[in-house]
């Protein structure tokens, strides 16, 4: 399996519209970070976690080709609104994409894009959706995905554990319960907004204290607000903690 970073800035990307700051005027590439986002392929399926606003740009840069479904881990807008871009892959492919989300994202995605749900847009060129409820484990071609229950401040919201992987943002805590099916892992992914606390998101800080608890073999934070600097930041990180960055690669095993 091969994970993809599509995007890991936070809601506004980096840079910030209007902002001088060092990273946000950095010509280090990877301090140009767009909403956070990631991409499997495994089994000639490809399979998407949110689609940001910059879901169009993110699929352009890393020539996604197909679309076999799509993961929400909530309904922020950083997380639904590109979503009207995959009918390109209906064209191409001819056939509803499943999407999958818990029955609060599901009631949200049929309310904000209520033309691609009510049956009467009159002139066509819309997404054909296939909504399907997450209720506990599921299935995607052989590649079990297992969500994970966290809080986004009061929101909750899902990550998702697939073999030995796990991909957890936008959160704020992680109950004890999904703790315990963070262990065990080769590759951990969390969200790490910034050093400064923030009441909805996870800092750097707290990620860490998560990481040496769950001890995986790699973590790699991702949502990165524009007071990180790539490199600034990655040197005060242990060996096996990094930053992640928009296209950023990794080959994950199935299993586990």
């Amino acid at each position: 399996m091969k994970l993809t970073f599509l995007g890991t800035g936070t809601s506004t990307g980096v840079p910030l519209l209007g902002c001088h700051c060092s990273t946000c005027r950095s010509q280090d590439p990877h301090d140009q970070r767009s909403r956070s986002s990631v991409l499997l392929e495994f089994d000639s399926r490809v399979v998407v976690i949110d689609t940001t606003p910059d879901f169009r740009q993110q699929g352009l840069r890393v020539g996604m080709e197909r679309l076999d479904a799509v993961v929400f881990t909530h309904t922020h807008a950083d997380h639904v609104f590109g979503l009207d871009d995959v009918r390109v892959f209906n064209l191409r492919q001819n056939h509803p994409i499943p999407i999958y989300a818990d029955s609060r994202s599901l009631e949200s995605i049929r309310r904000i894009f209520t033309y691609i749900f009510e049956g009467t847009y009159p002139a066509g060129g819309i997404p054909r959706l296939d909504p399907r409820l997450i209720d506990g484990p599921f299935d995607l071609w052989g590649m079990k995905m297992v969500p994970l229950p966290a809080f986004h401040g009061a929101l909750p919201v899902l990550g998702f554990r697939f073999g030995r992987a796990a991909y957890v943002t936008d959160f704020s805590v992680i109950p004890e319960a999904t703790l315990a099916q963070l262990e065990g892992l080769d590759v951990l992914i969390l969200a790490a907004l910034r050093h400064v606390p923030h009441p909805t998101h996870s800092t750097v800080e707290q990620s860490l204290k998560l990481v040496e608890r769950l001890r995986p073999r790699r973590a790699f934070f991702t949502h990165i607000a524009h007071e990180l600097g790539h490199e600034a930041t990655n040197a005060t990180l242990p060996h096996n903690v990094r930053l992640a960055y928009d296209g950023l690669t990794l080959e994950l095993e199935e299993g586990g």
